[in-house]
């Protein structure tokens, strides 16, 4: 059953990237293989100017064993491991850095340094973290948020989750997107929390005027099989062909986005936003398409 499709980036991703060349961007532990392959990548593709902060000498040996030229490069000696997103933090509160990509380094050490109020980065948004999902170079994405920051999030903060997935749908073309509230049922049960939410959004976003289609609560396949939604007789416009699904919960974005991936091949570009410098925080065992992917949508997400 698990997809032995090599994962390819997004086009979309990658041209709109393309119009904001030589970002400076902050690499909190660089040294292992991955995450340099990964910048070197997007050095190549002209999106970024790598500030590599981490062991030096591992740096520089990793770099020699790919063969990246990193001799232009600023690199931040740091040999603790944690010690490295507080770097990242500051160089960002300082306005030296315009993106933190995550290395080899654990992504709540990460996310707590840039949620601490001394550096700054918090703004009047909640942050919240999408998920670009796509199989081919020139699919249509599927958007999924939140499956990887906010946990177990209320109808206030799925608020902010929605205004920052609007806001990052209309930075890649996407003028106008349908976005499903996912629940397990198109029903509204009062023995399912998430359809209760899912119905006071759809609500609340009614009355906010977005400028996006927004229905829930919808079940997945409701979300993206037109068949499925004709046959249970729902009639809107998202049912069936939503560009985005924001879901109850951080273990139904996770599942979703992980059996995308291990059974469809399919490439998913991560980023944190909502705050004052986007975050990429790719799992580290992801591969390096999908790490110049989720740079290319930090890039993408920059104001």
């Amino acid at each position: 059953m698990l997809s032995d499709k090599s994962t390819v980036c997004p086009n979309n991703l990658l041209d709109l990237a393309h119009q904001k060349k030589g970002i400076k961007v902050a690499i909190a532990n660089a040294g292992k293989t991955l995450p340099m392959i990964s910048v070197m990548d997007a050095v190549r593709e002209k999106l970024i100017v790598p500030v590599l902060i981490g062991n030096e000498s591992e740096i520089k040996k990793t770099a020699d064993d790919i063969k990246f030229d990193i001799s232009e490069y600023e690199i931040i000696d740091e040999p603790v491991e944690n010690n490295t997103a507080k770097i990242a933090a500051k160089l960002a509160s300082e306005d030296k850095i315009k993106i933190i990509v995550k290395g080899h380094i654990h992504t709540d050490v990460l996310m707590k340094e840039v949620l601490k109020r001394e550096h700054g980065l918090l703004g009047k948004k909640r942050l919240s973290h999408i998920w670009h999902m796509t199989l081919e170079k020139d699919d249509k994405p599927l958007i999924i948020t939140d499956g990887a920051l906010n946990v177990n999030p209320n109808v206030k903060t799925k608020m902010h989750i929605l205004r920052n997935v609007i806001d990052f749908c209309h930075r890649i073309n996407i003028p106008k997107p349908k976005i499903s509230i996912l629940s397990a049922t198109e029903e509204v049960l009062d023995s399912m929390q998430s359809s209760l939410d899912a119905k006071e959004i759809t609500n609340l976003a009614e009355k906010e005027g977005f400028n996006a289609d927004i229905f829930g609560p919808l079940a997945f396949d409701n979300s993206i099989s037109k068949k499925s939604a004709g046959i249970k007789g729902i009639k809107n416009i998202v049912a069936g062909d939503a560009d985005v699904l924001l879901v109850p919960n951080v273990e139904t974005g996770n599942a979703l986005v992980k059996m995308m991936i291990y059974f469809m091949g399919a490439c998913a570009a991560g980023v944190v936003v909502g705050g004052k410098v986007p975050v990429v925080i790719t799992s580290r065992s992801d591969d390096a398409t999908a790490r110049l992917a989720s740079i290319a949508a930090a890039v993408v997400a920059l104001d």
